[in-house]
């Protein structure tokens, strides 16, 4: 029976797939880079969408959309929605700022290993 040449790609992709990969030195710095900067971008989506959620809240109690009467309030719970989204993105380069002096060494290592191997 003749393999066709579809089938002979299936099963060197399903091979390769079982196989254990080995990992690079870039592929380490990659990942590095990668977990430097996840923390702080998550807490950046979260902390940015809650700010924008109280603002909303704030605007549609101001316009009277909901809780009727309680414009004072509405302004109140706008600006403090205001401030949260307002601070989100200095908080947000504190916190990388922070990760990545967390991360600094390994990837600097790294970086002159790879750098010193490719001259």
């Amino acid at each position: 029976m003749e393999l066709s040449l579809k089938e002979k790609r299936y099963i060197e992709k399903t091979v390769n797939s079982y196989k254990e990969k080995e990992t690079s030195k870039l592929d380490e710095l990659r990942a590095l880079d990668k977990k430097a900067k996840k923390g702080p971008t998550v807490f950046a989506y979260v902390f940015g969408s809650i700010g924008s959620l109280v603002l909303g809240a704030g605007m549609s109690i101001a316009m009277g959309v909901i809780l009727k009467e309680l414009f004072v309030v509405g302004i109140l719970v706008g600006i403090v929605g205001i401030a949260l989204v307002s601070v989100n993105y200095p908080l947000y380069k504190v916190l990388l700022k922070r990760s990545k002096g967390k991360y600094a060494n390994q990837i600097q290592t790294l970086s002159s290993e790879l750098l010193n191997e490719n001259k």
